[in-house]
């Protein structure tokens, strides 16, 4: 389960864009595939979920090629229905059952919050506003496929949709595995369905209005999970996407380059308007006297790899510095973002960092010798290179909003 990304509309609202995915069980590969880009030159944000027909390799292989196309295409402002026509060609059609190898799901969203979404063949899309289902507005076209020796005629029936998104709305979309969850049991013969889990999503956001994109969809892909009694009869994939008041975060890592500006790097920590992590020890005994604040190390649930958190007043986690960021840059370049992966101090800084907007480091400078040893591990790099590292994987594959300060 992976992958979030934040975007800053006109309006002052924050795009933040979650998927969540368990394989079909004993399969190694997903047959689904998830995307998504914020394009740099306009500021769009673009989504699109594919899913292959079946599972495993073969299945992965065409929904990468599916969902890679539609955003291409989508993204360079090639029109929708030629762009479907283009895949729906390009994409071979199953022989016996008359129909393509892969589905898709894409959602265009422009900074000023202007939506749009093509469907072919994907479950019904959720609109949730003011915590009521809405029903949208959906327009049908028809596409034919070009005649080929190999492949029958087919006609594909894509569905679109555009409107202007408000702040709150979340736009819940998810491939057949979730819908088709549970079927052939005694309590869902003909599986979770359609109306059932549009139901659950509802209530899950009418219990916890201030529930993540990443969270609603992890929840949605574990109840489907359960359905199937842990054993995924096919590929479950949910994404959300949620418009909403931007959250801060601010990461303080090393000592500042002289003491003079101690005190100007503990003011930024205790002014700043979010959630706060300190990680290094030098930068949190800094922080600790220059605030008066006492540090406690929590040693229950000790990690072999990663360092052990304290507490401090004023900071939702002080963790240890280079091992564990590194450990952060590993974690966000994996896809092992979900509940799967052993909590500890660098899993805990993920999720915060995920489930944030706008992310600040303040990154010190002075030169920590014990780190520049030749026999060290190679992995610990410099402090400010694995900062670098990880507001990279923010900003390019998270899609979030960074800005590094040095100090």
């Amino acid at each position: 389960m992976s992958d979030i990304l934040s975007n800053n509309t006109e309006r002052g609202t924050f795009i933040e864009v979650a998927h969540a995915q368990i394989c079909k069980y004993n399969q190694g590969a997903e047959g689904d595939r998830f995307l998504s880009q914020k394009n740099q030159s306009d500021g769009r944000v673009i989504t699109v979920l594919s899913d292959g027909l079946g599972s495993g390799i073969k299945a992965g292989v065409l929904a990468t090629l599916t969902a890679t196309m539609a955003m291409k295409f989508v993204s360079n402002d090639i029109p929708i229905r030629r762009a479907a026509k283009i895949i729906m060609d390009t994409l071979p059609v199953c022989s016996e059952r008359g129909i393509s190898y892969a589905t898709f799901t894409l959602v265009d969203i422009e900074p000023n919050a202007s939506v749009r979404i093509m469907e072919y063949d994907n479950p019904p899309y959720v609109l949730i506003r003011k915590n009521t289902l809405i029903d949208p507005i959906k327009q049908s076209s028809v596409i034919e496929r070009e005649h080929k020796e190999t492949a029958p005629a087919l006609e594909a029936i894509l569905y679109y949709s555009e409107y202007k998104a408000q702040p709150g709305d979340r736009i819940i979309f998810y491939s057949d595995g979730v819908t088709q969850s549970g079927m052939g049991t005694h309590s869902m013969p003909l599986g979770w369905g359609a109306e059932d889990s549009q139901s659950f999503i509802l209530q899950q956001v009418m219990d916890n209005p201030n529930i993540s994109a990443r969270e609603l969809a992890r929840r949605v892909v574990n109840e489907a999970e359960k359905h199937d009694g842990y054993k995924a009869k096919d590929d479950i994939t949910c994404a959300v996407i949620y418009f909403r008041t931007p959250r801060d975060i601010l990461v303080l890592t090393g000592p500042p380059l002289t003491p003079e500006r101690d005190a100007e790097y503990a003011a930024l920590f205790n002014n700043f308007d979010g959630k706060k992590i300190i990680s290094g020890g030098t930068t949190a005994n800094i922080i600790s006297r220059q605030l008066g604040r006492k540090i406690s190390v929590n040693l229950r649930n000790i990690d072999p790899v990663v360092p052990p958190v304290s507490q401090m007043e004023g900071a939702d986690l002080v963790t240890e510095g280079i091992i564990t960021l590194g450990k952060v840059a590993e974690i966000l370049d994996s896809e092992e973002t979900g509940p799967k992966e052993k909590q500890n101090a660098a899993t805990r800084i993920v999720d915060l960092l995920l489930d944030s907007d706008r992310v600040t480091f303040a990154v010190g400078t002075k030169i920590n010798e014990a780190h520049q040893d030749p026999n060290m591990p190679v992995e610990l790099e410099i402090r400010r290179n694995v900062v670098k590292r990880i507001a990279s994987l923010l900003e390019q594959k998270y899609l979030k909003e960074v800005s590094i300060k040095f100090f």
